[in-house]
């Protein structure tokens, strides 16, 4: 009997049906982005000083300036002058216009200081969770679990999305996710303050990485074998254009409601996605739902304008299923190959995570233009695709894993080490580190998969992947707190876990052009095949030269 792979070389691996599924999905991956990368826009951190009566009018009754308001109100520059004020009664008539503290005390410094009483005043025009809330000074630990809880909702999320999706069906897991999705980010619009904001944004994360990885199953599973890892590249690029259009929309809506409540709406419209996307055949076969599965296949045939043949009206699943094998978490370190595997792909799956949300985060705290680094640093996710596409079955994946991930450290140790004042040069180190990072996130998701045989394959890569949301998680605190520190830090940071990252995959054996391996013997010998076949063609080149002598 055909399975759903041989059909589909008959009725269209990638004609109309995949094609206008494809376009359907991927605006589900755009929509992504502004749950994964908000954080930016949302939680904005403009330069604030502390809230003293008094000094508004006596700036207006003297004619300051903001700066000298500023040098002559302000106790400084940095987290002094954003988190304390000078404890002095600015409504006194006393105070002269010119150097007014001077009559108080002969210093400036020997005034007392005190934290900010009255608030904040922030030097922005539009609003962010920052400003509404005071995430600020020793609330500042607030925006950092803001973005750790979406993470969290992530980790288990996909901890658990393999189970649901497998047991209940892609298309209902899908539905599900994106009502709960669109539903909970209207509800963080709204929220009255911040623990229910951070209550809905961690409903966000439950379900949205869910439903991405969902939509990831299923364009995967409707195309044909040649097709697979071209759709699952490109929907992650579907991806990048959603950061392209994020920039675009936080700067026409500068208010974090507005713009909250702006890329939230859009996943309502996904719920049309009950008539124009169906359930997967290949988990309807999976579920001995063979006559619905077929209804599909027909429906697919039909949309691609191609024929049914009669000899492939009985359908099998896609892998005969031999003897049981129980995967344990225990598989993936006992053996010295898998174990190698396992450790490597966990750190890379973190060092991934870290360095995207961590540079994206930290261009946030730049103090430039915002809205255009953000929109240049996102254009080089393109050519990051278009290398991967153009390198894994030529060059093979292990070299332009292992470069990519020592491109984007380099770029974050260059960084540390370029002036303000060359913010090109800046920028282009920044797009260097992005891209590079880019590729190497899209290639730890390729290979993963291709070095574990199969009965352990799933675990693997559920497993090794959960280090991205773990990363996640700690990422907030690393750039936000390390930025405390000295702004560069966590730069230096990103290099050193990206220079290592880059080291350890070339520890890893090169799986181009070799089937998925089926037993854990195969895996062990991954490494020392590839050296018997180097020794295999090089002996029989020698033999053939022989005669000719």
């Amino acid at each position: 009997m055909p399975t759903v792979d041989d059909i589909l070389e008959h009725i269209g691996e990638f004609n109309f049906f995949q094609k206008q599924t494809f376009f359907l999905l991927c605006l589900l991956s755009a929509a992504f982005t502004p749950i994964y990368v908000g954080i930016v826009f949302l939680g904005f951190t403009p330069d604030h000083r502390c809230r003293s009566p008094g000094v508004a009018e006596l700036s207006r009754r003297c004619g300051w300036s903001l700066a000298e308001e500023l040098n002559y109100t302000v106790p400084g520059p940095g987290p002094e002058g954003q988190c304390l004020r000078y404890k002095v009664d600015w409504n006194q008539s006393a105070l002269g216009c010119l150097d007014p503290l001077a009559g108080l005390a002969a210093n400036g410094s020997a005034l007392p200081l005190g934290p900010c009483a009255q608030g904040w005043v922030y030097d922005t025009s539009g609003s962010s969770i920052v400003t509404e809330f005071n995430l600020v000074c020793a609330d500042s630990w607030m925006l950092d679990l803001f973005q750790s809880a979406v993470n969290v909702g992530f980790f288990i999320g996909s901890m658990s999305i393999g189970y649901i999706a497998d047991r209940f069906g892609r298309k209902l897991c899908l539905l599900i996710t994106i009502l709960i999705n669109a539903s909970s980010g209207v509800l963080m619009a709204i929220s009255p303050n911040y623990t229910w904001m951070l209550i809905f944004r961690l409903i966000q994360g439950l379900v949205s990485k869910a439903g991405w990885l969902i939509g990831y199953i299923l364009i995967t599973e409707f195309v044909g074998l040649r097709y697979r890892r071209t759709v699952g590249i490109v929907y992650q690029v579907a991806f990048t254009v959603g950061l392209l259009v994020l920039a675009g929309v936080a700067y026409a809506l500068p208010h974090w409601r507005w713009l909250q409540l702006t890329v939230t709406l859009p996943n309502f419209c996904f719920l049309l996605y009950y008539w124009c996307v169906p359930e997967s055949p290949r988990w309807l076969i999976s579920q001995n739902k063979n006559a619905k599965a077929m209804k599909i296949i027909k429906h697919i045939a039909k949309k691609n304008g191609k024929p049914l043949p009669g000899s492939l009206q009985g359908l099998r699943p896609d892998e005969e299923v031999g003897e049981k094998l129980n995967p344990s978490f225990l598989d993936l370190v006992r053996t010295p190959q898998i174990r190698k595997h396992t450790l490597i792909l966990m750190y890379n799956w973190f060092t991934s995570s870290v360095l995207y949300q961590g540079l994206i985060m930290h261009m946030g705290l730049a103090g430039s233009n915002i809205y255009l680094d953000f929109f240049y640093s996102a254009l080089v996710e393109f050519p990051a695709a278009f290398l991967i596409i153009l390198t894994i079955d030529r060059i093979g994946r292990r070299y332009p894993w292992a470069i990519s991930n020592m491109v984007a450290g380099a770029a974050c140790l260059a960084s540390v080490f370029i002036p303000e004042d060359l913010h090109w040069l800046r920028v282009t180190a920044a797009c260097l580190g992005r891209m590079g990072i880019t590729m190497a996130y899209e290639m730890v998701c390729l290979v993963n998969a291709e070095l574990y045989p199969t009965f352990i394959r799933n675990l693997g890569v559920l497993v090794c992947s959960s280090m991205c949301d773990v990363g996640g998680i700690l990422t907030p605190f690393l750039v936000y707190r390390l930025t405390d520190i000295w702004h560069e830090l966590p730069l230096v940071v990103f290099a050193v876990v990206g220079l290592i990252a880059g080291g350890l995959v070339l520890l890893l054996p090169e799986t181009k052009g070799r089937t998925l391996p089926e037993t854990i013997e195969e895996v062990e010998n991954m490494k020392r095949s590839g050296k018997n076949k180097e020794k295999m063609i090089y002996i029989e080149v020698k033999k053939l030269d022989t005669p000719l002598n």
